[in-house]
């Protein structure tokens, strides 16, 4: 399936792209768009404002799409609080190691194109999940 995000990778796209290539759709085509509106027929958006695999209440896109597809595996919970934090900055959990994935992410949003960030930090969340 072809997938869709905005371009500008930051946390929640990178983790979510992983989540859904990993355990959604591992046959998944990441796209980028400049917003919605850019959506090709049949893709499915990601982590834009007013589709379904986006911001809900107080999820961020990763905790979306566990939700969205009954996923319960304690360790990417554990990752989806990381990435909340990272992403929203809100306190709601005790993830320290969101400030150190946060600022890597920033840095490679600055000297690497959205693909490259993607195929980057995929090793980066394998290792998280591993090690939780």
């Amino acid at each position: 399936m072809r997938w869709v995000t905005r371009s500008g990778v930051h946390i929640d796209r990178a983790s979510s792209a992983w989540l859904i290539r990993r355990f959604i759709d591992p046959e998944a085509v990441i796209d980028f768009v400049s917003g919605p509106p850019d959506v090709p027929s049949g893709a499915v958006p990601f982590d834009m404002r007013g589709v379904e695999f986006g911001h809900h209440g107080d999820d961020c896109t990763f905790e979306t799409l566990l939700r969205r597809h009954d996923i319960i595996d304690p360790v990417l919970w554990r990752i989806a609080q990381i990435v909340h934090e990272a992403d929203l900055e809100d306190a709601v959990f005790d993830a320290p190691e969101a400030v150190g994935i946060d600022v890597v992410l920033r840095g490679l949003s600055l000297t690497q194109s959205d693909r490259a960030i993607l195929d980057l930090t995929a090793p980066v969340f394998d290792g998280l999940y591993e090690y939780y």
